[in-house]
């Protein structure tokens, strides 16, 4: 059972070090002179006389190194980075923020301020890259009015997360009360060529989702977030100058739509560098080159943990009985649900594996869950490993695994076990990971 155990750690190695972010991006942008393209149209650098670059969210560093590189040295690229943490090999000609994550501080505010000074410089011979991952909704953040101070957007970023709403519809709030967000960066970006480039982790079709969509029209409305406070009885919960905002909503701007100047198609396009099936591909590849007969499922997305747990095991069960003789593995990715139950250390991905610990026990099974950014809720690791033996192994130590899921410490569990997976932030941020071997 070892053996499942490292091979899929081999697996999830594989996998990371084939999302490299700058070879990617190198490749997509496929640079031929001062030509390169974007989602198939072409761009000339050469009838620009700045290019400037906004990359802000948890792989900020990694797109801003991989676009210098592919556009160096013949075309010289500078602007502001904004990460999470102080970033390093940051490329020459980047001013570096740290912001706030997961709830804006001030160096969200100050990383706003900076970007709309940056953008106000543009002009029509103006390139201008948007580097967008996850984490850029609360890295970068400035209110539309003066009257809204920092405290104000920290409670309805709390009041937002806690209140049982989905992803779209905290969106639809932030977006409508921000100068940032929802489209507003390309309009204050006003005639410049305007280029995105995102690594997602928000499921197809939901790309406004990313960074809040600071780039793109934003398909929600005054109305929709005023449904959203009502729907989740909000207003009483909001500091005085938002409440103010939504008790009159027609004193709040709409966000810019489609038809908006800002998104003409001759100077705007748009393209994810990695997404779902970047992630898909290279994982898949990784495991059948390591002799497992394979199949990727993407079903689970937004499930609850332990349904998910079970229907996985399932599908590698089914995958087992089809194919007698072979070693078998299910990959999956996308986010499960899991409530925090009490005050202890982990984050989705080790609850995934300390959920499927007892139900794997005694079999020839290994189960690998984490998160691609390398990090796993309030843990210091990505996720963990698990096999077959893990439940014993756990049980001779001492160790109640029912216990430590209750008090949601999944982390400290593993930790013990030395089966936590711990990468340090991986300068990427597509979906979790799930790596289920069978034998």
């Amino acid at each position: 059972m070892a053996d499942l155990k490292q091979a899929a750690l081999q697996i999830f190695r594989e996998t990371l070090a084939a999302i490299d972010i700058p070879l990617v991006m190198r490749r997509k942008l496929d640079r031929r002179g001062s030509l390169i393209k974007v989602n198939g149209a072409p761009f000339d650098l050469a009838a620009f006389e700045r290019i400037y670059a906004v990359a802000v969210g948890k792989a900020s560093a990694a797109m801003a190194r991989g676009l210098t590189e592919a556009l160096s040295p013949d075309f010289r690229v500078e602007g502001i980075v904004v990460a999470p943490t102080h970033a390093t090999r940051v490329p020459d000609g980047f001013l570096v923020i740290v912001g706030g994550h997961p709830v804006p501080d001030q160096g969200s505010f100050n990383a706003g301020r900076a970007i709309l000074e940056l953008l106000a410089t543009a002009d029509a011979r103006t390139l201008i890259f948007f580097l967008l991952s996850g984490g850029g909704s609360a890295l970068v953040e400035l209110p539309l009015s003066a009257r809204v101070a920092l405290e104000d957007i920290r409670t309805l970023h709390r009041v937002l997360v806690t209140c049982g709403a989905s992803i779209q519809e905290i969106n639809a709030v932030r977006k409508h009360l921000s100068a940032v967000k929802g489209g507003r960066l390309a309009v204050a970006a006003g005639v410049a060529t305007k280029i995105t480039l995102g690594v997602t982790d928000v499921p197809d079709g939901q790309e406004s989702a990313l960074a809040s969509g600071p780039t793109l029209p934003d398909p929600t409305t005054v109305s929709d977030a005023c449904n959203v406070v009502c729907r989740y009885e909000l207003l009483s919960k909001l500091s005085p100058s938002i409440r103010a905002a939504f008790e009159h909503p027609g004193s709040i701007p709409e966000t810019p739509k489609e038809r908006d100047s800002a998104f003409d198609p001759r100077r705007t396009a748009f393209e994810l560098v990695l997404g779902r099936d970047d992630l898909f591909h290279p994982a898949h590849r990784a495991s059948e080159g390591a002799g497992f007969v394979t199949i990727c499922d993407n079903t689970t997305d937004n499930w609850p943990l332990q349904r998910a747990t079970d229907y996985l095991l399932a599908q590698l069960m089914a995958l087992k009985h089809a194919s007698p003789g072979r070693s078998v593995a299910v990959i999956a990715d996308g986010e499960v649900s899991s409530p925090v139950t009490g005050n202890g250390i982990g984050g989705r991905n080790s609850a995934f594996v300390l959920d499927c610990a007892e139900k794997i026990a005694g079999q020839k099974i290994a189960v690998l869950s984490v998160g691609t950014d390398g990090i796993d809720g309030s843990s210091p690791a990505a996720g963990a490993v698990a096999d077959g033996e893990t439940w014993a192994r756990a049980r001779t130590l001492g160790l109640d695994p029912a216990e430590y899921f209750r008090r949601s410490d999944a982390y400290s569990f593993f930790h013990k076990l030395g089966d936590a997976i711990e990468t340090g932030p991986t300068g990427n941020n597509l979906r979790d990971l799930r790596i289920l071997l069978g034998d």
